[in-house]
């Protein structure tokens, strides 16, 4: 088995999926940080502090270099969380029927690196933004829905790689943001602290 490379500060199965789907080498170390937005900051802005609060935390025990993500699903420049209920995925399913709606996801880098005299910690980030449009959904496809039990972990309470694709008509950007993970940023993300992600997923 090919020694981690790096860890992933996150329980997401979709995003282990994700490294583990362009050969990425890690092992998981989810971040212990509370993702709560503060009063007026932006989507954008949170999904970003998010993202570096859980790199940076796991960072500062880990001796390899650290991934952190986040997820926001923005309406009508509102937050929409995880559903904390049946009911509360079911508005969140209504407000975003019939129309589009953006998702940020955050992604974060932290490395340290130990052969300077003084350990040099960076930390470097990005959001990619995807926007999904969503059918018309009828009551009746709302209930049945959330009868599944899917949109119980989802931010905006749907997953667009599950049974949620019934729910989506178009995406405009990259599909593996919406999933939480853009993978095709990653690159240019490692580049920024020094390392070469090619090199990381060579076999």
């Amino acid at each position: 088995m090919t020694e981690a490379r790096l860890i992933l500060a996150s329980a997401s199965p979709r995003r282990r999926q994700l490294l583990e789907l362009i050969g990425m080498p890690f092992r998981v170390c989810p971040a212990e940080v509370e993702e709560v937005p503060k009063p007026g900051e932006a989507p954008t802005a949170f999904a970003r502090r998010a993202a570096r609060d859980k790199a940076l935390e796991v960072a500062g025990r880990a001796s390899l270099p650290v991934l952190g993500a986040d997820t926001v699903v923005e309406v009508d420049g509102a937050i929409l969380g995880k559903p904390g209920s049946n009911g509360e995925a079911e508005e969140m399913l209504r407000a975003l029927s019939g129309r589009e709606h953006q998702v940020h996801t955050a992604v974060a880098f932290a490395h340290r690196s130990h052969q300077l005299p003084a350990v040099d910690e960076r930390c470097h980030d990005l959001v990619d933004t995807a926007t999904v449009e969503i059918v018309r959904l009828s009551d009746r496809v709302i209930r049945w829905y959330v009868a599944t039990g899917e949109p119980m972990d989802k931010a905006g309470a749907y997953a667009i790689q599950g049974l949620g694709g019934l729910l989506v008509s178009a995406v405009k950007g990259s599909p593996h943001t919406v999933v939480g993970l853009p993978i095709h940023r990653l690159p240019e993300l490692f580049a920024a602290c020094g390392l070469d992600f090619w090199s990381m997923v060579s076999r």
